[in-house]
């Protein structure tokens, strides 16, 4: 089928545009560059390897909160990639249960590399509604708040938080914020966001470079996010 090109650039909270742009070995650059401007300074990555996410067990994930991408670093860090579109009651919950897996993957040699869990939220945790900070990093800390393990984290990002425009982008992180959002409505790539990296990711999100059956791919995930949206702004 043939869609009038409504959009020039692929939606990135759908789907389909999350995996294509983040999840293919051709654009692990782009997952890299991101994932970068949330780790600390001694997890920083250079290359990363895709993994079956066959991996993660075998409970089937709920279809409004997928694991979109599992990949290992150079030196062994795991990393879990996901979006969660709506909220769930026990979102931590499930948090810690995938993150289980990669760690039951090792033989144990005395120490285990570094899992990390990181979550794009579609929403705002119910705790959170007073709290101005979109990025929440969370590690096991004792009663005293002393850092007890430093090799598995979660890192959330609640993108509704996020509001800055184009004119106001300052870090990196920033702007990979503001595209996760706003690329779909864009039509060239402004000059705030005139880098290699993210010159990458408009040629790769371009919707006419798509193949017929990769447009169609995106326009039923789109579909479905937009459906989605519709009813969760309904019910809420």
């Amino acid at each position: 089928m043939v869609y009038p090109l409504q959009d020039k650039y692929i939606n990135l909270l759908t789907d389909f545009g999350f995996k294509r742009v983040f999840g293919t070995e051709p654009n692990k650059q782009l997952l890299m560059d991101f994932l970068n401007t949330l780790l600390p300074e001694h997890h920083q990555i250079q290359d990363v390897t895709y993994r079956s996410k066959e991996h993660l067990g075998n409970t089937p994930v709920e279809p409004e909160a997928v694991v979109d991408i599992y990949c290992q670093g150079q030196t062994g860090e795991r990393f879990i990639v996901e979006i969660q579109k709506a909220k769930q009651n026990f979102f931590p919950d499930r948090s810690v249960y995938y993150a289980a897996f990669p760690i039951q993957e090792e033989e144990w040699d005395d120490q285990l590399t570094a899992v990390y869990t990181i979550g794009i939220l579609d929403f705002i945790f119910d705790a959170h509604q007073q709290d101005q900070n979109f990025l929440h990093t969370v590690q096991f800390q004792d009663q005293n708040g002393r850092l007890f393990y430093d090799n598995l984290k979660f890192i959330y990002i609640e993108l509704p938080k996020f509001t800055k425009g184009l004119s106001q982008l300052q870090s990196h992180l920033d702007k990979w914020l503001f595209l996760l959002k706003h690329l779909s409505e864009l039509s060239n790539c402004p000059e705030p966001l005139q880098e290699e990296i993210f010159n990458q990711l408009f040629e790769t999100a371009e919707i006419a470079k798509l193949s017929l059956m990769e447009q169609d791919s995106y326009h039923n995930s789109l579909k479905y996010y937009r459906d989605f949206n519709s009813v969760n702004i309904m019910s809420g």
